[in-house]
């Protein structure tokens, strides 16, 4: 059974940084696409990056280019968020998703990933 668990959302004051964790477990990983996504109060579920398992080749949203970045180790079957510069606008529910064998005009459609995590909250005060 796969497990996707998010930590390390937290609350931090804009132009901080923080770093999410996303511990995947129940297979090999192997031809799979992890994804961050976010959800704010209100708003649908968007995507944030992505990233290949395999190659890590890493797709991202124009929002966050520049300031998120996306990667993964593979030894400790972790997908990682590094969030700098964080802006008011960022704050949400962040998700873990999986999905295998994404072309790559599909990585940011959050149907087409089977599994998700709980979710951790990010709160940026201004």
């Amino acid at each position: 059974q796969v497990q996707l668990v998010e930590s390390g959302g937290s609350l931090v004051q804009a132009g901080g940084s923080l770093r999410l964790s996303c511990a995947a477990s129940g297979r090999t990983f192997t031809d799979y696409t992890m994804g961050w996504f976010r959800q704010a109060p209100g708003k649908g579920r968007e995507i944030v990056a992505a990233i290949r398992w395999n190659t890590g080749a890493t797709w991202y949203a124009d929002p966050v280019k520049g300031r998120l970045t996306i990667s993964r180790d593979r030894t400790k079957n972790t997908v990682y968020l590094q969030m700098n510069n964080l802006k008011p606008e960022d704050t949400a529910v962040y998700y873990c998703a999986a999905a295998w064998g994404l072309i790559a005009q599909n990585m940011g459609v959050a149907t087409q990933y089977r599994y998700w995590g709980q979710g951790t909250q990010v709160t940026v005060s201004s």
